[in-house]
């Protein structure tokens, strides 16, 4: 339910070509009016008036009345507990394992894949110094929780399935991590949900307004 009004208190910045677009979907998830900000890659995105927001001059971002978070991890975190009425944190007693799995996310699965899309891993000596391992230890740990599991904390879903599924989604359309039957049948169950495909429509129309305009 995107929209872009004078009143609304949480905008959103982001580019469609980017990791804003899991933070895109938690916005629909969590059904709150929001005011889309588009930014270039090379040009408003490193502008003065952004880098205030984040000084990395990187989306996604957001800011909640007088409150910026950044990283996509960090705001869907942000967004479970600021708007509690969407459920998308889970119980008490699923907190560890959901702390758990959207830090495993940012902190394992994003860098191993990231170095591994390089084509470099880190060799078995030095692997103490990575804090992912490996690149297969690290699909083979999220093999193992998923398996026979439709969330990844708990019994319903939460902002670290928007995480997760997120990147296995891109992961393994990039080819960067294998299509195992347990990451097909994990991310399948969750990508198709309203609020991800209205996400998903709203970052094609952006892409398709972008190239019109780089035209």
């Amino acid at each position: 339910m995107s929209q872009d009004t004078k009143d609304a208190d949480l905008v959103f910045y982001t580019n469609s070509q980017s990791r804003g677009n899991i933070v895109h979907w938690m916005l629909e998830e969590i059904g709150r009016p929001y005011t889309l900000r588009v930014l270039d890659f090379t040009t408003t995105m490193k502008e003065t008036d952004y880098l205030t927001i984040n000084p990395m001059g990187k989306v996604p971002a957001i800011k909640h009345g007088g409150t910026v978070v950044t990283e996509a991890a960090a705001i869907c975190a942000y967004l479970a507990d600021a708007f509690p009425e969407a459920g998308l944190a889970p119980e008490p007693r699923h907190r560890g394992d959901y702390y758990r799995w959207l830090f495993f996310t940012a902190g394992c699965l994003e860098p191993a894949i990231s170095n591994h899309s390089i084509g470099w891993d880190p060799s078995p000596d030095m692997e103490m110094r990575f804090g992912y391992g490996s690149y297969a230890r690290v699909l083979d740990t999220l093999s193992a929780w998923l398996e026979g599991r439709t969330y990844v904390a708990g019994d319903r879903f939460t902002a670290a399935d928007v995480l997760l599924a997120s990147h296995l989604q891109w992961g393994m359309m990039t080819g960067l991590i294998e299509k195992r039957p347990v990451f097909q049948t994990y991310s399948e169950r969750h990508v198709h949900r309203p609020a991800a495909k209205r996400a998903d429509e709203q970052a094609e129309k952006l892409t398709a307004q972008q190239a019109w305009k780089a035209a």
